[in-house]
């Protein structure tokens, strides 16, 4: 499998999802358990700016200082940062606008409510390493994603389904199993996730169809994508990043696919070298963490191209969601 130029190892940190390229050559998820940062970093208080509860947001997961960094959208100013977290990685964001973290330093996925500094419930993913989250926009369930099982070790992920994102999970695995990365729910409510397979370290893209008690794999059509990235319904397609992208290209891309029907249809480039890990389309503007850039973009989508707005000060952004205050009232 081609690695990324920003590919770490998971033993360096469970840095960006790209790092995670380590278990196709040879190295064993199980003695990955250093974490980057000390707990002093996760002790700081979180803060949020007075008029946040009534303005638009959107949040960016740093993994280089275990915070989450809320900034008012699309204006791009720091309006609060939430703490306490270890190694926070993919972000969603449910009707209420309730902003979920997935952890993957304790295996928790932690809710906060729009412009709120402390979590208002905790979801125990029993003993999985959770990389990202998504909601079901027709029932409210809560998907995340697993990179593995950590005690014990099985050799491979699977996706955790929350009921009405409470509770305990209830855990599916294809026939072909995988590392979980990344997952994204399109507006049926079928759910999409894509990894690599435990066996050749290749790209993999599975549906969880609506009803179905089991993953199913796609071959994808029409172009190729050699790294996970995010997986987001995007109002018509489902689009799905690729790490190694930038490497090949000199720039980010997101392959935009007809999600079950298995083909690409196009791509979204942005001219940004680096590793877009996660991200979040909102409308027509796409929100870019790039995690070796040490940055955030936003871009418009489906055009990509230059970035209309850059976020600075950032170590080892990961994960993006939008949060609209609107959505307090629906």
């Amino acid at each position: 499998m081609r690695r990324s130029v920003a590919a770490f190892t998971v033993a360096a940190g469970l840095g960006a999802l790209a790092l995670l390229s380590a278990c196709s050559n040879g190295a064993s998820p199980e003695s990955s358990s250093v974490l980057p940062n000390s707990s002093a970093s996760r002790l700081e208080q979180s803060w949020m700016a007075g008029d946040t509860a009534n303005q638009d947001l959107f949040y960016i997961s740093d993994r280089g200082t275990n915070k989450v960094y809320a900034y008012s959208y699309p204006q791009g100013t720091l309006e609060g940062t939430l703490s306490g977290f270890h190694s926070p990685a993919g972000l969603c964001v449910d009707k209420a606008g309730d902003i979920w973290v997935s952890e993957q330093g304790s295996g928790h996925i932690k809710e906060y409510a729009h412009g709120g500094t402390k979590a208002i419930a905790v979801l125990d993913d029993a003993g999985e390493l959770p990389v990202s989250c998504a909601i079901d926009p027709t029932t409210g369930n809560l998907a995340v994603a697993n990179y593995y099982r950590k005690r014990p070790h099985i050799g491979h992920g699977s996706v955790a389904i929350f009921t009405d994102a409470k509770g305990k999970p209830t855990f599916y695995k294809g026939k072909l199993a995988l590392y979980g990365y990344f997952c994204g729910y399109d507006d049926k409510g079928n759910l999409f996730v894509d990894g690599t397979s435990h066996v050749s370290g290749g790209f993999m893209f599975e549906e969880l169809a609506k009803g179905s008690a089991e993953l199913r794999n796609i071959t994808l059509t029409g172009g190729t994508i050699y790294f996970p990235g995010q997986v987001e319904w995007d109002g018509k397609y489902v689009a799905v990043g690729d790490q190694t992208y930038g490497r090949r290209q000199g720039a980010a891309g997101i392959f935009r696919t007809t999600g079950a029907g298995g083909k690409i249809v196009g791509v979204t480039t942005l001219k940004a070298y680096g590793d877009v890990v996660g991200f979040w389309i909102q409308g027509k503007t796409l929100v870019a963490p790039n995690y070796s850039a040490r940055l955030a973009q936003l871009y418009k989508y489906p055009a990509g191209g230059d970035p209309k707005k850059t976020i600075t000060g950032l170590k080892q952004p990961f994960g993006a969601v939008v949060s609209l205050a609107h959505d307090k009232a629906n």
